[in-house]
């Protein structure tokens, strides 16, 4: 398999570390691409018609896209406890976590991307509501804390981790972990995990 790969996304990082997670990082052949808003990936374009990563081309030629899918691809391919709970309480807790995550990490990249536009073309009010999404979600995340670590770790616990990561890389000086004790202790014992380590961003 081959996965259209940056150093610098969080969703492809997302990717990397649930393969990790469920031992098929060593099948997936990471091919570094750039994408920008504002300069499309031709190559990507004819594999990926939204031209954006990650994107995973199987060993067949057939694409899959986007990271959701792509971990749930890589879930039906391995023989352990399943990172998407099958069925139950725990699924619906599972996928509400990991779309809170997600949805974090949406409005992290919107809020960075509002931040590089010329200082005049900057809407304040824009600013100030991705500042105060981002707050709530993680404050939301705090009041949760005990939970998560004590469920077993599924697709919630990556996509909330690698958002986490990505406010240390893009954001450093949020000071998130301020008032966010809980949270704090739960994110620096789930980064020294190696499917963390290996996938750290690098601004390159």
């Amino acid at each position: 398999m081959k996965l259209f790969w940056s150093p610098r996304s969080p969703f492809v990082r997302k990717v990397m570390v649930f393969a990790h997670e469920a031992g098929l990082a060593g099948r997936i052949e990471c091919v570094r691409t750039v994408v920008a808003m504002i300069r499309p990936n031709r190559e990507l374009l004819a594999v990926n018609p939204t031209g954006k990563i990650p994107t995973l081309v199987l060993d067949d030629g057939s694409p899959l896209y986007d990271s959701t899918v792509i971990c749930e691809y890589l879930d039906s391919l391995h023989d352990g406890t399943k990172l998407f709970p099958a069925a139950g309480p725990a699924r619906w807790t599972a996928l509400r976590r990991h779309a809170l995550g997600n949805n974090l990490l949406d409005n992290l990249i919107l809020w960075r991307n509002e931040i590089l536009r010329p200082q005049p073309q900057q809407s304040p009010e824009t600013l100030a509501g991705f500042e105060l999404k981002v707050g709530n979600a993680v404050n939301a995340l705090e009041r949760e804390a005990d939970t998560l670590a004590a469920d077993p770790i599924n697709i919630g616990h990556i996509a909330i981790a690698c958002a986490l990561g990505y406010i240390d890389f893009r954001f450093a000086d949020l000071g998130w972990r301020a008032d966010h004790d809980r949270m704090t202790r739960w994110y620096e014992t789930f980064a020294q995990r190696p499917s963390m380590i290996h996938t750290a961003h690098v601004d390159q």
